[in-house]
């Protein structure tokens, strides 16, 4: 922890800031190891001190790291505790609520409002992240066990979901409250599997469906993210066509991560097989992203994203197809960016296809 207030810290002082105040409970819980209802605040000498409510003071003091307590009402009553903390200082902070940013802004004149130091500081995992995100990944390869398992014609693919819920839930990973969905997980069998971030519904997998499965499941806070594609009592000749040319694409993009490479580079390597083998415009989303205490962070691996790759980054690489009214495929691993040619993939399950 201290050398990650540290880091904190450096990036906040090349912005002109001496202070760092985050709302976000990811960047709350980086800074502090809780992960809740408060605010934080780090100085330039290292103090931490977390700002909360009456209700959450238990768990604060019990899951925080180092850092002093300061108890306060909700609302109104925690900025003004919080600026108290902070006066003659030059602060950024993470704050994404209008109405907080300018309360802050009458009390401090010189706060900043951003989010790098945060994010040029999570973006190299430490070891403890790595471990994690290691074990989070074997646990979803667990997962796929139960896929492979459980999955046959006539199922939901609502009923698989829960399957794979119960079997998470029990291994305490849980669903990461991805905004931009209603479910924990992407299930989708057939036509629905064309449909990228398809939402998990009540139809039943039918033979020679492709059933795309994509798990992003939260473990001790952090993400991991991997995705399979099944294949039910067969496949057609198309749809087998299109899986070896996924598969080799992920090969082709795991291949090119490496130390220096750019995100754009591992995109091109991906993107430039699919368009080759005659599938390009089915190919409809960038190639992956980072991966941490959040599903979607810094680096995206995009076409024309300069940024460099570094030892331990943690990214995806995923290439799909997906031809409407017809299937999906993708096939994705969460990987760690090594210090050599080859990337440590933290994923271990099977990327043949398997026909259940």
């Amino acid at each position: 922890m201290d050398q990650r207030r540290q880091d904190l810290l450096g990036y906040a002082e090349e912005i002109g800031c001496d202070a760092l105040v985050t709302f976000e409970p990811e960047n709350l819980f980086y800074m502090t190891g809780f992960w809740g209802e408060a605010a934080g605040l780090l100085e330039s000498d290292g103090t931490t001190t977390i700002v909360a409510p009456e209700l959450e003071m238990g768990r604060v003091r019990e899951e925080s790291r180092d850092c002093n307590v300061v108890r306060a009402e909700r609302g109104s009553g925690l900025v003004s505790s919080l600026a108290g903390q902070i006066r003659g200082k030059s602060p950024c902070t993470d704050c994404r609520d209008y109405s907080t940013m300018m309360s802050l802004k009458g009390r401090i004149p010189a706060i900043l409002q951003s989010a790098q130091p945060f994010y040029n500081s999570r973006i190299i995992k430490d070891t403890q992240e790595i471990t994690i995100l290691k074990k989070a990944s074997r646990i979803i390869d667990e997962l796929f066990e139960v896929c492979a398992q459980s999955i046959h014609a006539g199922q939901k693919e609502s009923e698989l979901q829960a399957a794979i819920m119960a079997h998470a839930c029990s291994r305490q990973m849980f669903d990461t409250g991805y905004s931009s969905t209603l479910n924990p997980l992407i299930i989708a069998g057939g036509p629905n599997g064309a449909l990228p971030h398809a939402q998990v519904t009540s139809r039943r997998f039918r033979r020679h469906d492709l059933v795309v499965v994509d798990l992003t499941l939260r473990y001790r806070g952090y993400v991991s993210d991997a995705t399979r594609t099944f294949a039910i009592g067969g496949i057609r000749p198309r749809a087998a066509e299109a899986y070896d040319v996924v598969r080799e694409s992920q090969r082709l993009g795991l291949k090119s991560v490496r130390p220096g490479a750019t995100c754009g580079e591992v995109d091109e390597s991906c993107r430039q097989y699919i368009q080759e083998s005659g599938f390009g415009q089915y190919f409809i989303h960038s190639t992956g992203h980072g991966i941490g205490l959040e599903v979607h962070e810094p680096p995206a691996v995009s076409a024309g994203v300069q940024t460099e790759l570094k030892k331990n980054m943690a990214i995806t690489v995923e290439p799909g197809i997906y031809i409407e009214d017809s299937f999906g495929i993708r096939i994705e691993d969460s990987l760690m960016v090594a210090a050599g040619d080859r990337p440590t993939v933290m994923h271990k399950f099977t990327k043949d296809l398997l026909v259940v």
